[in-house]
């Protein structure tokens, strides 16, 4: 597990160092703007609608607890407040590390019309934590992302008793978290990079809730 969380992180450094954002988002916008920033299918259905069925799905993990349904039955009660737990841990990172970020929105960006500069320079997203771009910030990671990615903590809790039940939830999981950040990328709300580092902050809280859930007693 470390070594394949090692190479994704390495994996995401080598995309910020490439610069690869900007030649992405030309493809969806240009001095104008971008042109499917209100498209009815972006922003109704992939960006609102998806989110109050992230938050449905969550709130059916959350009761699932103590009145489990399906797949919830054949894994123990800590194993369920971990799923659900873990799901809403990996929301908050990411909202929290967004609300403190200067980094902007390719919308805010110059290049789009904005007045942001664009300044992708290897880890510059996390240094922009405590400075700004000129734009109103608070764009890093992809918060809507997240309504996807949030739920890879399914890999761990499933993958000792239902191994393959447990890589499709990790691969239904990765799947909706890169389709709503493509929806988000198309609309000029957030750069890949945003949505790539999502993921990643997910899957770090994830292991890491899993790491300290199998250190209790009761944990089975």
């Amino acid at each position: 597990m470390a070594l394949a969380t090692a190479g994704l992180t390495l994996a995401l450094v080598a995309w910020d160092v490439a610069r690869l954002d900007m030649p992405l988002a030309r493809w969806w916008g240009d001095a104008q703007g971008f042109a499917l920033r209100d498209s009815w299918l972006l922003a109704d259905v992939l960006h609102d609608g998806a989110r109050r069925l992230a938050w449905a799905l969550t709130l059916a993990l959350c009761l699932g607890v103590w009145w489990p349904q399906g797949w919830l039955r054949a894994i123990s009660t800590a194993r369920r407040l971990q799923l659900a737990g873990t799901t809403l841990a990996a929301a908050l990172a990411v909202s929290t590390l967004k609300s403190f970020s200067g980094t902007s929105c390719p919308w805010d960006m110059a290049e789009f019309g904005g007045v942001a500069r664009y300044a992708s320079q290897g880890l510059q997203h996390w240094l922009a934590l405590t400075q700004g771009d000129g734009g109103s910030g608070r764009c890093f990671p992809a918060g809507h992302a997240s309504a996807g990615f949030a739920f890879v903590g399914g890999y761990f809790v499933f993958r000792d008793t239902r191994p393959a039940l447990a890589r499709g939830w990790l691969a239904a999981a990765l799947a909706a978290g890169l389709v709503l950040g493509l929806a988000q990328q198309a609309r000029g709300a957030h750069f890949m990079s945003h949505t790539l580092w999502s993921g990643w902050v997910c899957w770090c809280v994830a292991w890491a809730v899993d790491a300290a859930a199998r250190q209790m007693p009761d944990y089975a």
